[in-house]
């Protein structure tokens, strides 16, 4: 599976759920159990490698402005859905976290932000297939601290100066 097809499926499967992602998760393991182990392998790397990519402070700090706060998992959950937005928009947050204001339409917390499920879908869809658990992708772990300068969950006006656009359209108050 290629970069494309990756991509192809994420956004077939988001278009379909009409941006829920639980329901996208759902979508993303019935589109995968339809393809060879192989494939359902080959999309779970594409997904790792990008979900490590994601593990920046910059995008943490994007997330908990999004999120009103973001703990280990709440930002491993955003990067999943990050994913589940597709290639656009996650490119455009690699390259700019704050340009996420002008790429989000609109960020519901109750359920944007959120992909637990969409990083699970690979595997699910794998053992559907298999009876047994997907093995070692092989890929690098990912790294023990993000990349990047650190920033302050609790510091309201770092986060406003660092991502000025983000906070306008969705900080507090």
């Amino acid at each position: 599976m290629d970069e494309t097809e990756f991509w192809e499926i994420i956004d077939s499967t988001r278009v379909a759920a009409e941006g829920d992602p639980e329901d996208q998760a759902d979508l993303l393991v019935e589109r995968l159990v339809r393809l060879d182990p192989d494939a359902v392998l080959d999309f779970a790397r594409h997904f790792e490698a990008r979900f490590n990519r994601a593990y920046r402070w910059d995008l943490w700090g994007a997330a908990a402005v999004l999120l009103g706060g973001a703990s280990d998992d709440a930002f491993d959950f955003f990067r999943c859905w990050l994913i589940g937005q597709g290639r656009e928009i996650f490119e455009g947050a690699l390259h700019d976290p704050d340009g996420l204001a002008a790429l989000l339409d609109d960020f519901d917390e109750e359920i944007d932000g959120d992909g637990e499920d969409l990083g699970y879908a690979a595997d699910e869809a794998y053992e559907q297939l298999t009876g047994v658990v997907a093995p070692d992708l092989g890929l690098p772990p990912q790294a023990a601290e993000p990349e990047g300068t650190p920033v302050s969950f609790e510091d309201d006006a770092a986060l406003a100066e660092r991502f000025p656009s983000l906070w306008e359209r969705f900080g507090p108050g």
